[in-house]
């Protein structure tokens, strides 16, 4: 059906039809029977496939990634359609509008997407809010945080510490986002002093685990240094990674924003084994980056990724793609005569 329609999708601009996506799975919030169709169709629940992480239950390794739940209207619907747990955000503290229009571009036979959304969110407050509306969840839930367009660079560390205070306790785990590129300055972030500082406050204001995402545009050596500080500093986990800045990965590719879909995906694989060749068994990884298949999910957790996060795919595959990636991961599991997907972390390594 998703491909029936998809023609018809795609002449929509691409915030239009991320908006339609996102009330259609808003109903999921007040209309169990919603749940109930997707849930027959599209979860598959089998024992090879949970572990546990961060104090929390996994039924599967597939996750909805940051950016599109900017606002946790989405958590049941990220249930119905299968994923083992999502993560809201970009949240700031302020609430505000992002980039202006158009900031959001499909490149269709390159299965990618481009974006300059620019942290667009109803802030704090409202979400927290609707956070405590929606509680429990269905699923284990990451809070994404990032600092406000208007904060300076040298006030971030506010931004960050104010929203970790603030939400801690709704999420089974925070990420610090210093890697959007669509946001002035945030990825001078990327640095040890700054990194050292914030996980040094974080630590004191939570026990939840805090993650960092980093970008894929450094040099791997740059990359496994800055995550190890980062794990030395009390990151509970790294997440590799966000979208890329590089624009010779699309023969016509906008001169702004960040490239994310298949065009990322072994940029993203390779600094994320970088990193996993330093870090794997010291603390939990997590592979995101042109993840549109079962073998490629299957790539990652070899490699040492206890969990893999998909966004792009979905839009180019469609609901069926996270059905598809864990019944594919069953399979692949068995052939290699795993009995749990614990056993296979870090198998290729």
């Amino acid at each position: 059906m998703y491909e029936t329609l998809k023609p018809l999708l795609f002449k929509l601009e691409p915030e239009t039809a991320h908006h339609l996506a996102e009330y259609l799975l808003r109903g999921a919030n007040v209309c169990p029977q919603v749940v109930e169709f997707f849930l027959n169709d599209y979860v598959v629940t089998h024992p090879i496939l949970h572990q546990e992480l961060f104090g929390t239950a996994f039924l599967n390794p597939v996750g909805l990634a940051a950016g599109f739940d900017k606002n946790a209207t989405m958590i049941n619907g990220a249930k119905a359609l299968g994923f083992g747990y999502t993560e809201i955000g970009t949240l700031t503290p302020i609430p505000q509008a992002g980039n202006p229009k158009p900031r959001l571009f499909r490149h269709i036979a390159e299965e990618s997407l481009q974006n300059a959304m620019g942290f667009n969110n109803d802030g704090l407050f409202k979400i927290q809010q609707r956070l405590e509306t929606y509680y429990p969840y269905p699923i284990p839930l990451g809070i994404n945080i990032g600092k406000n367009k208007i904060t300076p660079e040298n006030e971030a560390l506010y931004d960050y510490t104010k929203l970790i205070r603030e939400l801690h306790r709704f999420g089974n785990y925070m990420v610090i986002n210093i890697s959007s590129p669509n946001t002035p300055g945030l990825r001078d972030l990327q640095n040890e002093p700054f990194i050292a500082e914030l996980f040094s406050r974080a630590k004191t204001l939570t026990d939840k685990p805090i993650l960092l995402k980093i970008a894929p545009d450094m040099e791997a050596s740059q990359a496994v240094d800055l995550t190890a500080m980062a794990v030395e500093k009390g990151a509970d986990g790294i997440i590799a990674t966000n979208t890329t800045t590089d624009y010779s990965l699309l023969p016509y590719p906008r001169d702004f924003g960040g490239i994310s879909g298949k065009v990322l995906q072994e940029k993203s694989f390779a600094i994320f084994d970088a990193i996993a060749s330093e870090l794997y068994g010291k603390t939990t990884l997590i592979s995101v980056g042109g993840i549109d298949s079962a073998e490629e999910a299957y790539r990652r957790i070899g490699a040492g990724a206890s969990l893999v996060q998909v966004l792009s795919a979905l839009i180019f595959k469609g609901p069926s793609l996270v059905r598809d990636i864990n019944r594919g991961l069953i399979e692949l599991l068995k052939e290699d005569g795993f009995v749990s997907i614990t056993e296979a972390i870090g198998s290729k390594r």
